[in-house]
This record gives C-alpha cells, sequence and structure tokens, in this order.
C-alpha cells in the first residue's frame, strides 16, 4: 500500500535548527512564555513581514484573532464584519467578546470578501443599527490574497478598523507586499499544516510598539505594575513557549523553501488540470503572489465521477478529510449545504487510492451555530462550496505523489 499522501504536514529544517534552540531551551530553563526563543522569533517575524510593523507571539492563531478584535475595540453587543468563505476560527472569537459577527460574502476571482457586498453591509448595517460596525476581517483563504486595496479603501472610507486573517497567507504577497500588513492588525498561525509551525502557535502582527506592548500586557493575564498580582482589565494567558518559539525559529530557515516548494507543486497542478476538461484550477491574480497553502480546484458540476451512487450513503462517523480532534456524529447523510455528489466520490476515490482530499471551507453563513447571524450572500461561497475540493500541497508532497494524484483523479472520471 503507498503511503498516505497529506493535504499539508510541514517538515523540519534539515540542518535541525528547530532542535538546537529547543535544546538551548531546556539548558537554560527557559521553558515558559517568555525568553531568548519568543524574543529571537518575533525578531525574525518583524523582519520578515517589514513595513514598519511589530509582531507578539501567541500560543494560537484564533488567540490572535481574539486580541485584534480587543485591540479594535470590540466589545458585548458590537457588530464585526467577517468573510464568510472561511474556518469558524476567524468568527468563533467575535463571540468570545459577546459582539455579533456578520458574514460577507465573497468575489469569484479570488474567492475572498467581496468588495461589492462589504460596502453593501456596512450601509445596511448602519440603516439597520444606527451605528457603523465595530470592526472588518478579511481572511485569504487557502493563502490567495484578496482585492486589500478596494476592501481598505471602503474600511477607511467608513472609518472602521480592518484586520487581517493571514493564518493561511503567511508568505503571501499582493503587489509585493506581504499579507497582514496592510490593515490595522495581522493574524498569523503555525498550526502543524501550516506553511511552518511551532507544533501550535501564532502572532499578531500590530501597528507599532505601543500596540504591541498592549497586546502582550493582554496576553499575559493584564498585571498591573505592582509588588503582587493586581488585575484592572481582563487578560488571557496567550504567550507563545520559548520551547514553541525555538521551534518557530528553526522554521523561519526553511520558510522560503516551503513557500517555492508549495508554488512549485501549483505549478504542477495548474499545467495538469489546464488538460482536463470539467477540472478548473483556482489560480492567482496578476498582481498576487499566493503561497499556495493548499492546492484547491473546481469539478464542473456535469462533470461524472465514478461511485457518485455511493456518495452519501452512509452518513459519517469519524473524522474525515482532514479534520482532527474528537468530533460529534452527525447522525444525519445530508445537511442542507454540502458538496455535489461528484465532489464526494472524487474525495472517496482519493481516500481508498491513500490520498487525502477534503472540501473546501463550508460558508460559516450555513453552519448551524450562526444560523441567526445576519450575512449579506450573492451564492458565490456556496457555490464553490458545493463544487470545490483541496489537494496535497505541503513540503512533504513530491513530484511523483502529484503525477500519483492526477492520475488517480483522470482515473475516475467517466467519459
Amino acid at each position: 500500500m503507498r503511503e498516505r499522501i497529506l493535504l499539508c504536514v510541514s517538515h523540519m529544517s534539515e540542518a535541525g535548527m528547530e532542535l538546537k534552540y529547543v535544546h538551548e531551551a531546556f539548558a537554560s530553563n527557559w521553558v515558559v512564555p517568555l525568553g531568548p526563543n519568543v524574543n529571537g522569533f518575533e525578531e525574525d517575524l518583524k523582519n520578515f513581514v517589514g513595513q514598519n510593523k511589530e509582531v507578539v507571539a501567541l500560543c494560537s492563531g484564533t488567540a490572535a484573532v481574539h486580541l485584534s478584535l480587543l485591540a479594535c475595540g470590540v466589545g458585548a453587543g458590537d457588530e464585526v464584519l467577517v468573510q464568510s468563505f472561511t474556518f469558524c476560527a476567524s468568527s468563533n472569537p467575535i463571540t468570545y467578546l459577546g459582539a455579533k459577527p456578520v458574514f460577507i460574502d465573497s468575489e469569484e476571482d479570488t474567492w475572498n470578501m467581496s468588495p461589492d457586498m462589504l460596502r453593501k453591509a456596512i450601509e445596511d448595517r448602519i440603516r439597520v443599527t444606527g451605528k457603523k460596525p465595530k470592526a472588518i476581517m478579511v481572511v485569504y483563504l487557502y493563502g490567495m490574497p484578496a482585492k486589500i486595496d478596494e476592501l481598505l479603501a471602503i474600511a477607511n472610507e467608513y472609518g472602521i478598523p480592518l484586520i487581517e486573517d493571514a493564518a493561511e497567507g503567511f508568505g503571501s504577497r499582493y503587489h509585493n507586499q506581504v499579507v497582514g500588513t496592510f490593515g490595522c492588525y495581522g493574524i498569523l498561525s503555525f498550526n502543524g499544516n501550516k506553511m511552518i509551525t511551532t507544533s501550535g502557535g501564532g502572532a499578531l502582527v500590530c501597528p507599532d510598539k505601543d500596540a504591541k506592548n498592549t497586546i502582550m500586557w493582554y496576553a499575559t493575564q493584564a498585571r498591573e505594575a505592582y509588588p503582587y498580582y493586581q488585575h484592572e482589565a481582563i487578560g488571557y494567558n496567550y504567550r507563545m513557549s520559548n520551547v514553541c518559539a525555538g521551534i518557530g525559529r528553526g522554521q523561519m530557515t526553511v520558510l522560503d523553501e516551503h513557500i517555492a516548494h508549495h508554488r512549485h507543486i501549483a505549478n504542477l497542478y495548474r499545467e495538469a488540470f489546464s488538460q482536463i476538461d470539467g477540472i478548473t484550477y483556482h489560480d492567482e491574480m496578476p498582481c498576487m503572489e499566493s503561497n499556495f497553502w493548499l492546492s484547491t480546484i473546481l469539478l464542473d458540476e456535469h462533470l461524472r465521477v465514478r461511485g457518485e451512487e455511493n456518495a452519501y450513503r452512509e452518513a459519517v462517523k469519524g473524522a474525515v478529510g482532514g479534520a482532527a480532534g474528537v468530533v460529534h456524529a452527525g447522525g444525519t447523510v445530508h445537511t442542507d449545504c454540502e458538496p455535489n455528489r461528484n465532489v464526494e466520490a472524487m474525495r472517496m476515490a482519493l481516500d481508498a487510492a491513500n490520498i487525502e482530499s477534503r472540501p473546501l471551507w463550508k460558508p460559516m453563513h450555513k453552519q448551524p451555530v450562526y444560523k441567526d447571524a445576519a450575512a449579506y450572500v450573492n451564492g458565490v461561497s456556496e457555490a464553490l462550496f458545493k463544487r470545490g475540493m483541496c489537494l496535497p500541497s505541503g513540503p512533504m508532497v513530491t513530484d511523483d505523489d502529484v503525477k500519483y494524484i492526477i492520475e488517480n483523479i483522470k482515473a475516475n472520471i467517466i467519459g
């Protein structure tokens, strides 16, 4: 049996720089959420993103989302405009603060937040609530930059802070500027499946040193300057550990290599799918340089795939398609918004060939947990979800793996 080909798993640097920094952390007994590796990792990140930004290393990308909202003054009862086509970590922290997510649909070019829908939502929320939304959060889906110039212009016009969720977009560029540096704050993630990993972890790109200090204060339980523990605000235990930061310092030495490899894999997929009728590869626009964190395709709804008669025959009982951790058994075969049968049949066929794939993110406005949330939709994200698939794209994916994946996709197309 061929070894399973996974979607995206980072690997360690060949020189073992990660071990060097981790050993130093243990040798010096710095195994707490501060220390030389944390400082060094933040400096490495600051140098990479540029634009005179400051960076705070945190325990997760979700923590970075949470603190970015807090820094923008989001509180109970406020509304935050957030991209619907994303993972739940973009929207869930809004609810942590007692605020309300308002979901914005995508445009067809980048699959990211639609400027037209954003403007419509702002004007309508002002009309309905009598006040502006408190913040805007755009997401760089699968590493693809958004139309950030247009989005930022609208945000500035209405005086609403814009947050960039670049968890999937670390290293992507728009007009040669690293994403996550255009808005007020930028979110980075170093989960095990991202461009680089600290085993878990994230970071927040901040506009200046004052903002960085405020974020660090909130991330370390918001202590006041007394010889005892005095707290006048609610803080969080969100700082990255010195051990994890050591892994991050080593990973920074292979970041450019990882980005180059993801883009190489994208080129292989792009060329192959250009010759297959009924499959469209999602590509970047001329002004953009995607890291292609995940390569994604769309299957024409009329494309026939072997095994469609078996798609959705039984309810799924465990983790499928890259899901991790504990999941609840859904109990039903269908939901009110799901991938087309040919997409599910292709996923099942690839799984049988030991190839991991998954559907695109299900839009947040179609998630049961957000059934009562306001949403401004144009049908784009729902249509993409029904037709789209993510393919293995990480540093461990070889040219031979891509060839094997393409061969299996071709073999399961009927006609």
